[in-house]
């Protein structure tokens, strides 16, 4: 199994407290993704993030077909970090570290994001042409979102 890892970061002018609760809210989550992928939280999250939450959502992939994404809060270090895992959807393995560090009189927030594809023919190449731009997207999306709500770097 093919690991592959996306990594961002980008400064808020914020406080770690307005950050953590900002993303450590699952409802916010829609606020930050393109509206394309016709995100859905389908299970009732609450406020606030907790170790062993289970969310569930729906999201539109290629050529709109519906997926069903399922993901567990796997640690949390309020203020400073969670960790979701995908336990279904449309990765082999997900998972995605949220870390957030004072820093330049506001707050460094990193998303590393370790996932895998299912072993299907042509994997490689539905990685590289589809995949990843896909995913690249979907993180320049939330980095223009934020910097509207934060005023980030």
């Amino acid at each position: 199994m093919k690991i592959h890892r996306l990594h961002r970061c980008q400064q808020l002018n914020a406080t770690l407290a307005e950050a953590w609760r900002f993303f450590s809210d699952p409802r916010n989550l829609a606020k930050i993704t393109p509206p394309a992928m016709g995100f859905e939280i389908l299970s009732d999250p609450g406020p606030d993030t907790f170790e062993g939450q289970i969310i569930v959502y729906r999201i539109r992939l290629a050529l709109g077909l519906p997926c069903t994404w399922v993901t567990e809060i796997r640690h949390v270090h309020a203020p400073h970090q969670f960790v979701d895992e995908q336990r279904s959807g449309p990765y082999r393995f997900w998972h995605h570290r949220h870390q957030f560090v004072e820093k330049d009189g506001g707050v460094e927030m990193t998303d590393e994001v370790h996932y895998a594809l299912w072993p299907l023919p042509g994997a490689g190449l539905l990685h590289r042409y589809y995949v990843r731009p896909q995913i690249e997207r979907i993180f320049d999306y939330r980095t223009e979102r934020i910097r509207e709500k934060f005023g980030a770097d």
